[in-house]
């Protein structure tokens, strides 16, 4: 049965609600020495997966105003969360971190900027791709069979993470300036005169 659209106590919305809630656990169960930690690791593990879940249930029942705001908003204090904690571990450099919140935080501003305009900004399948890497990114620097042994892997993704977030931060803002000349040229007769 599809649910209001203005709706806020969805299955959907309970499953985002609860990844937000657990994040400081995940956050507090990654371990001081950079060896890895297989309880961090499983718990990640569903958290990430979750992401999923919560995508299921808002396409099966409908997708909601609160939804699609907190969605986002979940994977990034999940990842940017996660990103910072590994940071004050000494395992993850905080240049790239840095790089990737302050893309995170200029698009989040740029959606809630015109989003209080009416205008909606859907993730871009690049994206959706970029948070996939940075969750392996984490996932692979804090389980144990990876976290030491294979660095070069999670290091990898962690800067491919960084180019994913800057191709689709310069995709997202390419994108608002051609919808907003076209705007222009749809406001405009070829006389130039404003249409009403």
């Amino acid at each position: 049965m599809p649910v209001d659209p203005s709706a806020i106590a969805t299955w959907a919305n309970l499953v985002t609600v609860a990844r937000v809630l657990i994040a400081p656990l995940v956050f507090w169960m990654i371990p001081e020495d950079p060896s890895g930690s297989w309880p961090a690791f499983v718990l990640w593990f569903v958290l990430c997966s979750s992401d999923g879940i919560d995508g299921y249930l808002a396409r099966r029942h409908g997708v909601t105003t609160f939804g699609t705001f907190l969605d986002p908003l979940a994977d990034k204090v999940l990842v940017l969360g996660a990103m910072f904690t590994l940071v004050s571990r000494d395992v993850f450099w905080v240049v790239p971190v840095v790089v990737i919140a302050a893309r995170e935080i200029t698009i989040s501003l740029y959606r809630t900027f015109v989003g209080a305009k009416g205008v909606s900004v859907p993730a871009t399948r690049l994206a959706k791709q970029k948070t996939v890497v940075q969750q392996l990114a984490v996932g692979f620097a804090i389980l144990p069979l990876t976290a030491l042994d294979a660095a070069w892997l999670w290091k990898g993704l962690l800067w491919l993470s960084v180019a994913l977030a800057l191709i689709s931060g310069f995709q997202y803002l390419w994108g608002a300036q051609r919808a907003k000349r076209a705007l222009v040229y749809t406001d405009v007769d070829p006389l130039g005169r404003e249409s009403v």
